[in-house]
């Protein structure tokens, strides 16, 4: 949480920034209560740089090793974590198996990565229909 939550909240945070008030002000003028107005006028503005903060956050998780490996159990099919299961099988001198581990999280990252690409793709071209 404290190595990852960071992507969320700045990838949130400038479009809060931009959000304008009048909108909201306009939501609740026009009858709309605090829930609708969250619902309908802020969620829709906030869910791209959501899933964008998201992504962020999960493809930092994926290869995080510092802090987790000090916490991390290593009960085998219980908390065993992907960073450990490599330095295990490098110590165990089976560098296919690492190699195996390390390519599949590595390939995971890159899968994130593009998603976020295409969902900044998306929020571009849904803001310029927009405007």
């Amino acid at each position: 949480m404290f190595v990852s939550l960071p992507f969320l909240v700045r990838s949130v945070q400038p479009v809060l920034e931009q959000l304008d008030p009048d909108i909201e002000e306009a939501a609740a003028t026009l009858g709309a209560g605090r829930l609708t107005t969250l619902w309908r006028v802020v969620l829709p503005t906030l869910w791209p740089a959501i899933l964008a903060g998201f992504a962020l956050a999960f493809a930092r998780a994926i290869g995080e090793y510092g802090s987790v490996i000090f916490i991390a159990g290593n009960m085998p099919m219980v908390s065993e974590i992907t960073p450990l299961l490599i330095v295990s099988r490098l110590d165990e001198f089976d560098y296919g198996g690492a190699t195996a581990i390390a390519v599949v999280m590595l390939l995971a990252s890159f899968l994130a990565l593009v998603c976020i690409n295409l969902l900044q793709l998306w929020t571009v071209r849904r803001r310029a229909a927009q405007a």
